[in-house]
C-alpha cells in the first residue's frame, strides 16, 4: 500500500516498527495526518491501533522508524517528553480520574502543577470546559457518582485544559452504553469541528464515515488501505478492508 503524501503534514510516522518482546505489534507503518484533521484508525482486534497512538504520545517508544508531531521528533533520543505531552493530549478508554478529586479539581490539576498557570485563570478555563462538555452543575461531584459518560467526558475536559494542539482518542467509547457513546461522540465532534487536530482509534463506524476527514485500516501492524472517509467506506478497495467493513456494517 503507497503512503500518503502530504506536503506539511502535521503527524507524521514513517516505517515504525514496534515490537513487545518476540510479538511484533507495528510492521513498517506510514501515516500522515494534516493540521486541524479528523483521522480514525480502524481495524480489528491486536492489529497495533492503539500502539499507534502511544507511539505519537511518547508513551511507548518505537523500535525504529520516525514520529515527528508538530515539528518534534518523538523518536529522537533528546525528547522532551513533557514538552511533547503539553502539546498532544490523549484520552483512554479507561477515565483515569482521581476518585478523591471533585470534576472541577481533576481537570483543574495538571495546568496548574505542571504548566505552572494561576489558579483563577485554570478555574475560568476549566468551568468554560466543563460547560462545553455539558457537565455544568457537576463541578463538585465526585467521579463515582458519576456515569461512565459522564466521566469520559470529565476525561476530555481535563485534556483539553492543558491546550493542546493535537487529542488522541483511544477507544473512548468502549466500555459505554449506547446512550452515553452518543454524547461522549458529540463532544468530540464538537471539538474537531473547531479545528483541532484529532486521530481517534475507534470501533464506531458510522462516526468514521460521519466525522472522519481521513480513514486508516490497520491489520497485523501494517496500514493495509487509507483514503478518504467517502472513499474507504463506499468503495474499499482491498479484500481484507472489505471483510471487515462487511462484519462491522
Amino acid at each position: 500500500m503507497s503512503k500518503r503524501i502530504l506536503e506539511n503534514p502535521f503527524i507524521e510516522l514513517q516505517g515504525v516498527t514496534k515490537a513487545f518482546g518476540r510479538t511484533p505489534v507495528l510492521q513498517g507503518l506510514d501515516l500522515a495526518v494534516a493540521r486541524s484533521e479528523v483521522a480514525c484508525i480502524i481495524g480489528p482486534s491486536g492489529s497495533g491501533k492503539s500502539t499507534v497512538l502511544r507511539c505519537i504520545n511518547a508513551l511507548t517508544p518505537v523500535d525504529s522508524g520516525r514520529v515527528e508531531v508538530a515539528g518534534i521528533r518523538v523518536d529522537s533520543a533528546r525528547l522532551d517528553a513533557q514538552a511533547l505531552r503539553k502539546r498532544v493530549g490523549i484520552v483512554f478508554q479507561g477515565y483515569n480520574l482521581f476518585p478523591h478529586r471533585t470534576v472541577l479539581q481533576n481537570v483543574m490539576m495538571a495546568p496548574i502543577q505542571v504548566l505552572g498557570r494561576e489558579r483563577s485563570e485554570v478555574e475560568a478555563q476549566a468551568r468554560a470546559l466543563l460547560a462545553k462538555v455539558r457537565l455544568t452543575g457537576k463541578e463538585n461531584a465526585y467521579p463515582g457518582e458519576l456515569s461512565g459518560g459522564q466521566q469520559q467526558r470529565v476525561a476530555i475536559a481535563r485534556s483539553l485544559c492543558m491546550q493542546p494542539e493535537v487529542m488522541l482518542f483511544d477507544e473512548v467509547t468502549a466500555a459505554l452504553d449506547p446512550e452515553t457513546v452518543k454524547e461522549v461522540l458529540s463532544v468530540i465532534q464538537e471539538i474537531a469541528a473547531e479545528g483541532m487536530t484529532c486521530v481517534l482509534v475507534t470501533h464506531e463506524m458510522r462516526f468514521a464515515q460521519e466525522a472522519a476527514d481521513y480513514v486508516y485500516f490497520m491489520d497485523q501492524g501494517r496500514v493495509v488501505e487509507h483514503g478518504s472517509a467517502d472513499a474507504l467506506f463506499r468503495a474499499p478497495q482491498d479484500a481484507r478492508t472489505r471483510a471487515f467493513l462487511d462484519k462491522v456494517l
